[in-house]
């Protein structure tokens, strides 16, 4: 194993750190780091990455539930879309997008470069989610559930299908979509988001299985990793500010998709 491979696997326990602190964040790392580090393709890495955030979720997730800070409720209605687009999505979707998706007066946009720009522009989405004040955050931190079924139900089926197209959880658009649309108070947005996060990126991750072989020694090995990170990630989140770690983890995510969009675009 070259240092390349040994820093790649050493930065499977941050992606399960990113999720423990902030409840998301975790498929924002996944992807560069097996694509860039562990040179694994980008299709297959968006289905690996569904596989370990998904398991890392789950892990995480059930420190929530004992508290009571996951709202099931919620949870179904938004999962329920989501379901059914990712698994259609990883199913039939990924499979027949074009390579390459375009080809032009001799230019050419491959594949795995159509969906590493693409995830670039997600992580630009994350990114100005983490960094932008929430005021409404605080707000919601008490009062009456409301929930708006089909804003939430609605979120949960796009979320679903970036999910699919890239391997991210998404945990950037269902946690304002939670407080905003369920008025959920933030931690209890938290616990649920890790829950929907891990359904769906488990359940899409199976869309992929027949299209696809599986190096399971190494999927299981980095994903251990990733679990080991998302309970150092929870215990550090006693000491660490929520917000202020968010709004840092967010200008990182930034720069990183400025790299890939670079490196892909303008340095391939």
């Amino acid at each position: 194993m070259n240092s390349t491979e040994i820093f790649g696997f050493s930065a499977s326990i941050l992606i399960g750190v990113s999720l423990g602190l902030i409840g998301g964040g975790g498929s924002i790392l996944t992807l560069p780091v097996l694509v860039y580090l562990l040179h694994i393709s980008p299709v297959t890495s968006t289905a690996y990455s569904l596989f370990v955030v998904g398991t890392t979720s789950l892990v995480g997730s059930t420190s929530f539930m004992r508290k009571s800070l996951v709202n099931y409720r919620a949870a179904v209605v938004f999962a329920i879309p989501s379901f059914t687009t990712v698994f259609l999505t990883r199913k039939y979707l990924v499979p027949a997008i074009p390579d390459p998706i375009i080809s032009f007066s001799g230019v050419e946009v491959s594949k795995n470069v159509g969906i590493m720009v693409f995830f670039a522009l997600i992580m630009l989405a994350a990114s100005y989610s983490m960094i932008k004040s929430k005021k409404e955050e605080s707000a919601n931190e008490t009062g009456e559930l409301k929930f708006n079924y089909l804003m939430i139900a609605l979120e949960g089926g796009v979320v679903g299908i970036l999910t699919g197209i890239v391997g991210a959880g998404g945990g950037f658009l269902i946690i304002p979509a939670l407080v905003l649309f369920a008025r959920l108070p933030m931690k209890m947005a938290v616990g649920t988001s890790l829950l929907i996060i891990a359904a769906k990126s488990l359940i899409g991750f199976v869309g992929d299985l027949s299209n696809m072989e599986v190096d399971w020694k190494f999927l299981i090995s980095f994903t251990a990793l990733s679990v080991v990170g998302i309970f150092l990630g929870s215990y550090l989140s006693k000491f660490v500010p929520g917000e202020k770690l968010k709004k840092s983890f967010g200008w990182f995510v930034l720069v990183m998709g400025i790299y890939i969009i670079s490196k892909e675009i303008f340095f391939k």
